[in-house]
């Protein structure tokens, strides 16, 4: 048996590594960072001889030394649904580049947090947290948090967190959403939709709250009526019940604007298939987020995009922003909209 086989059964350090592979120990911890500066053959041999010792960083020690934990913490609404999957899949992908890993937290049904996952995430010292809820907010959110500053994602001119001012710092993500719905409702009113119903999501959501307010100030701004407003909760089939009841029992309309795509696409298959009505024929359908089953030809859903990867590198942005600027006011990163036009609107 060689001499670094018998090394392999205890436990190997940095140091040992640095001997043999004749380098510094500066040499192997940046090895283990992507983003530090190292010659690509030189980081495969330190790489390849820890390997065969069976090295890994103690990422523990590391933290107490560098502050870092090279942990970001998530807190999402839902892991499940198409948008929300996608965002978690592209985000952990962007972060694992930058070498950070990720914590996943998921929001109780009215998008809370439950205050023992707040303290189970405090345990993992966190360099920065995402939430995607509003729920949990700011004052509540850095009272579980040691030195990162929780970014949160806010929706157009919203009254952020009900109007109350918040003590704490955080970052912001804007998205801008009135752009893409001012496209969406002037190709509406161009192809003749007098009468809009907004399927609303989850009525605790400030995506949801803004994308209504600002779907009603710009049909009035137009001169239409303002929106029927349907119920819905962001799902396919609450989308297909209350498509059905809005022309069983109420009075119909002849554009759907959903608040996002599922709801659009149960929209479309109430009309089509219960209803016997066509799209865009009978009834026009607008939805929101751009998801990747939207061009699905059975949809081809006319939409609002909400650009993915500009807004995975926005937030990615606003965590490298703070750690090279701890003690900085509240950063803000901005993304807006756009129509995506298919053929469920003409």
């Amino acid at each position: 048996m060689s001499e670094r086989s018998d090394r392999k059964t205890a436990r190997a350090t940095a140091d040992l590594v640095a001997r043999e592979a004749n380098v510094s120990r500066v040499a192997v911890s940046r090895a283990f960072n992507p983003n530090a500066s190292l010659k690509p053959e030189k980081r495969d041999r330190i790489l390849q001889i820890a390997r065969e010792l069976n090295y890994t960083p103690d990422m523990a020690a590391r933290s107490l030394v560098t502050r870092r934990s090279h942990l970001v913490g998530m807190i999402v609404p839902d892991v499940c649904s198409p948008w929300e999957s996608q965002e978690i899949d592209a985000l952990t992908t962007a972060l694992q580049a930058e070498g950070f890993a990720t914590l996943l937290f998921k929001a109780k049904a009215d998008l809370s947090m439950d205050q023992t996952l707040l303290t189970y995430m405090r345990g993992f010292n966190p360099d920065s947290v995402i939430a995607f809820t509003e729920n949990v907010e700011p004052d509540v959110l850095s009272g579980f948090l040691d030195r990162a500053v929780p970014i949160y994602i806010i929706y157009d001119d919203a009254e952020e967190f009900g109007g109350k001012p918040s003590a704490s710092l955080y970052d912001r993500l804007v998205v801008g959403q009135k752009e893409g719905i001012e496209q969406a409702v002037a190709l509406l009113q161009g192809y003749g939709a007098r009468r809009v119903a907004y399927l609303g999501g989850k009525p605790q959501s400030l995506a949801n709250t803004e994308r209504e307010r600002i779907i009603t100030q710009v049909l009035v701004g137009r001169g239409m009526a303002p929106p029927i407003l349907v119920p819905g909760d962001y799902t396919y089939d609450t989308a297909y019940r209350a498509t059905v009841g809005l022309f069983r029992v109420g009075d119909g309309a002849d554009a759907i604007f959903a608040s996002n795509d599922v709801g659009a696409f149960g929209a479309i298959d109430a009309l089509r298939h219960e209803l016997s009505l066509s799209v865009p024929g009978d009834v026009k359908i607008v939805g929101f987020d751009d998801i990747p089953q939207s061009h699905w030809k059975s949809y081809n859903l006319t939409t609002v995009r909400i650009d993915l990867p500009d807004r995975v590198r926005a937030l990615v942005r606003l965590i490298l922003r703070r750690l090279k600027a701890p003690d900085a006011g509240p950063l803000i990163e901005t993304l807006s909209t756009r129509l995506v036009v298919r053929s469920t609107v003409g």
